[in-house]
């Protein structure tokens, strides 16, 4: 009877096992069929090297100073440090050895060549969705990439994240390999733009809210990137950076240049437009405006009053209002109204009266610089104030630019200011 029982136990226990070894590393997802291109292979490259503009692959794989594409920069987790590896053509150090398969593995399953999981740092969440052909020609650039001996360097993640039965913990939970489908009753530039923005721009690694285990709830309505100190904007919000009532020129002018008579980028975004969305052909930066204006809007609730009346909010608003007649008015004017694109208005300013103030902190604090474009070569800068004003007057100076001109936000602390003062560190 023992010998029975031990023999259920041991078959119910090898069940288990199976089905947690189903459920945590499934088969790979080996999606579409590879099909034989019509491209020769230079424009093949061609078409690679400018995916990888598209996908801005530099910023995470190459460390500052290094060599391109030659990783080793640590990009910086909640959860530790994850080193970005060398995409060069090196055989022992880089992917040099790898076939096209491999690469498509990595783009769509999250595996590398060996089976080993891949940390969601590499936005596989968002590549996936990125079409055999496109993977195979991001393949032949990074093979023509001159090869760079570096080796690979450990991950610094704290346990239990170091541990590869909790990264796939977390993708039976959070990813699923799925090619992007055309949707039906959209339109060729619409398709052509979602397609981009959802797969190699990952736009919702930045602008989706992430619960606690990191996963980016893709909805695109806006962000805290707490490592980076910077909130990335609802994209589907217009009181925020909805682009919905924007003409699309205005949106291209954006995306290409970095200014436009609307809005101007600053902090990471103006990274992005100066590294990867100013190469991108004017039709692809058009196809994502046509799709980013259709996006579905969220629901705004009437922003709350701040109150002004107290003697306390007078002194700070009197205090904001003497620091921006000194330091600001000269280029911003006595009305916010500015002088676009070089002067941003700051009256109705969406990046001033988001919930989350860490942007216009940052700006007054460390200095605000739109990318330096093809379309814009020479952008105006506007100086840091950090070295010269205290936190209490940074939050006065930002209190009183939330409250003026119509704006109507909630004031701002000396504690806040403070979070922020450091410069994120690469």
């Amino acid at each position: 009877m023992k010998k029975t029982s031990l023999i259920v136990v041991g078959a119910a226990l090898a069940l288990l096992a199976g089905a947690a070894r189903l459920l945590l590393w499934p088969g790979d997802d080996l999606g579409p069929p590879a099909t034989a291109t019509t491209l020769t292979p230079a424009a093949t490259v061609a078409r690679g090297a400018y995916l990888a503009k598209a996908g801005d692959c530099m910023a995470c794989h190459t460390a500052r100073g290094g060599a391109e594409y030659a990783g080793g920069r640590a990009l910086q987790t909640p959860f530790g440090s994850v080193l970005s590896p060398n995409l060069t053509s090196d055989r022992a150090t880089g992917i040099g050895a790898w076939s096209a398969a491999d690469f498509w593995g990595a783009l769509h399953n999250g595996k590398s060549r060996d089976g080993r999981l891949l940390y969601p740092a590499f936005p596989y969440t968002n590549y996936t969705k990125v079409r055999r052909e496109d993977s195979d020609a991001l393949y032949a650039f990074f093979q023509t990439v001159p090869a760079v001996r570096l080796a690979n360097q450990p991950h610094r993640l704290r346990f239990p994240y170091d541990q590869q039965i909790a990264l796939a913990a977390w993708r039976a939970l959070y990813f699923k390999p799925a090619v992007y489908s055309e949707r039906a009753g959209q339109s060729v530039e619409w398709n052509r733009g979602a397609y981009l923005a959802q797969g190699l721009g990952h736009c919702s690694a930045c602008h989706s809210g992430r619960n606690p285990l990191g996963a980016a709830d893709d909805s695109l309505s806006g962000g805290l990137i707490p490592i980076l100190g910077w909130y990335a904007p609802s994209l589907t919000s217009d009181a925020e950076a909805g682009l919905g009532n924007w003409d699309n020129a205005h949106i291209v002018a954006l995306l290409k240049t970095g200014v436009s008579p609307r809005a101007s980028v600053f902090g990471p975004m103006a990274e992005v437009v100066q590294a990867s969305l100013q190469h991108l052909e004017t039709a692809d930066v058009n196809a994502m405006a046509v799709y980013l204006k259709t996006l579905p809007g969220t629901p705004q609730a009437t922003p709350k009053e701040p109150s002004t009346a107290t003697p306390e909010a007078k002194a700070v608003l009197a205090a904001g209002a003497k620091l921006y007649e000194t330091h600001c008015a000269d280029c911003h004017h006595a009305d916010g109204a500015g002088a676009a694109p070089a002067y941003p208005a700051l009256a109705g300013n969406r990046a001033l009266t988001t919930e989350e103030a860490v942007n216009p902190i940052r700006i007054v604090l460390n200095g605000g610089f739109a990318p330096g474009t093809a379309g814009n070569p020479r952008p105006y800068g506007m100086p840091a104030f950090g070295p010269l004003l205290d936190d209490a007057e940074v939050a006065a100076v930002v209190t009183y630019l939330r409250a003026s001109w119509g704006n109507k936000a909630a004031p701002v602390s000396a504690f806040d200011v403070n979070r922020y003062r450091s410069v994120p560190l690469d």
